[in-house]
């Protein structure tokens, strides 16, 4: 069986387990939003870095979506077709 050569010193032993107990904190909050936030990352609430919008946030995706929908929904009463009549007919179609 292998047997150590010298004794590992303190110095070496505590090395090995110097990373096991830190602890992460929050560095600061969004310039924007105000929200917790680590530092060099981007917001995920508000999608801003440094002041710069970067990324579409989830409710802004959902809201456009909701819109392009409203639209279509508005765009078939236009045309005297109700959107359920018209997704029954496209079930039938497939």
């Amino acid at each position: 069986m292998p047997v150590p050569k010298r004794k590992c010193s303190k110095a070496r032993r505590g090395k090995r387990s110097a990373g096991l107990y830190k602890s992460v904190s929050l560095a600061g909050s969004c310039q924007t939003c105000q929200a917790p936030l680590l530092s060099h990352n981007i917001c995920a609430a508000c999608g801003y870095y440094k002041g710069v919008k970067v990324i579409r946030t989830k409710a802004e995706r959902a809201h456009e979506r909701g819109q392009v929908r409203q639209s279509r929904v508005q765009s078939m009463q236009a045309r005297g077709n109700s959107p359920i009549e018209a997704h029954a007919e496209e079930e039938k179609s497939a």
